[in-house]
């Protein structure tokens, strides 16, 4: 098949672009030519283009015609349709990357379904995700374009490496953390359930999905079946990184997640609207839509590639030193506040 990735370097696009090329399609990204981290795999062709200009976009791909298009960059609705009137005519199958944070969350342990209601009332990211979502069904029968919507849920890969709080731009500030022996902060009281998907197994089911006539009109999300507590998540961080249980269990403070967002105002809605919740996928679409398929990467296994790819270059290994103050900070609130308790 004929493949378009508008991406193709990000952390979930660059690996299903490897998995495309791996499974013998042609491949074209769509990108800005930028990425340090993921280069295009071998063979995959490149148009340099601002993907979000429709005009550009438009012109760069004049006459071209494949049978999927993967959106991994379209954050807000009025994006989407201005893709649906770009592909119309250019894809049998536009696939957008929209996101499971958009769900409404339980207060009981429940698997989260696809047809689940969406609603966030936290984070404008989900919400602008799930109306894209809603612009696309609403628009894209009309035009002829048929879709399928897939959901990932917290995704990392060789690049990054996953944190509550304090690690998204700089992901190497955890692993950071623990080597020097500061606090480990650990969300709540760490038995919170989170479930991690690693961005290849993610992709694989991904390309499963294209040309899949079965997965037209569909929205499906991606994750893995392991659901992990925060404790087991930062202890299997603390294992790559070469920690000891002792280790890890000496630095490990655990803050509510109510200090947390007075502590970095800017991570309420990832907090409130997502991580601070119990998080586990009913997975039985998926794996009707691409059968065979499964999350084969544990977390531990994961995770110790993640830690290999920063090691493999100190240029990776930059720190956030902001959170790194806001974490000591905090940290050292709750150490005194639990000696107090004690004394």
């Amino acid at each position: 098949m004929r493949i378009l990735i508008v991406g193709g370097t990000g952390l979930i696009s660059s690996e299903v672009a490897q998995a495309a090329v791996a499974a013998g399609h042609e491949l074209t990204l769509v990108n800005r030519g930028r990425s340090a981290t993921a280069q295009p795999p071998h063979g995959a062709r490149s148009v340099v283009v601002d993907a979000t200009d429709a005009s550009a976009l438009r012109s760069a791909l004049a006459g071209e015609r494949y049978d999927t298009v993967l959106q991994s960059i379209a954050f807000t609705p009025e994006h989407v349709a201005a893709d649906v009137e770009t592909f119309a005519a250019l894809t049998d199958q536009y696939v957008l990357i929209a996101t499971s944070a958009s769900y409404q969350t339980f207060d009981r342990l429940h698997l989260t379904r696809e047809d689940d209601p969406q609603e966030n009332l936290f984070w404008e990211y989900a919400r602008l995700k799930a109306q894209a979502e809603q612009v696309l069904r609403e628009h894209a029968t009309a035009a002829g374009l048929g879709y399928t919507i897939i959901r990932p849920a917290h995704t990392y890969g060789p690049s990054k490496i996953p944190a509550f709080t304090g690690n998204s731009r700089h992901p190497w500030t955890i692993v950071e953390r623990m080597r020097r022996g500061a606090d480990v902060v650990i969300p709540g009281d760490g038995t919170g359930l989170w479930t991690l998907t690693h961005a290849r197994d993610l992709a694989a089911a991904a390309v499963g999905l294209f040309g899949n006539d079965r997965a037209l009109g569909e929205a499906v999300h991606i994750t893995s079946d392991e659901a992990l507590t925060w404790n087991a998540i930062y202890g299997a961080i603390a294992d790559a990184a070469g920690l000891s249980a002792e280790q890890f269990g000496a630095q490990r403070v655990c803050v509510p997640s109510d200090a947390m967002v007075t502590a970095a105002p800017d991570q309420a809605g990832s907090i409130y609207g997502d991580k601070m919740h119990p998080a586990a996928y009913d997975t039985s679409k998926i794996k009707d839509l691409v059968p065979g398929w499964e999350a084969k990467i544990s977390f531990a296994e994961g995770i110790r590639e993640c830690v290999e790819w920063f090691e493999a270059d100190p240029a990776r290994q930059s720190v956030d030193d902001a959170a790194n103050t806001m974490l000591d900070r905090l940290a050292a609130i709750y150490r005194h506040a639990l000696a107090e308790a004690g004394a």
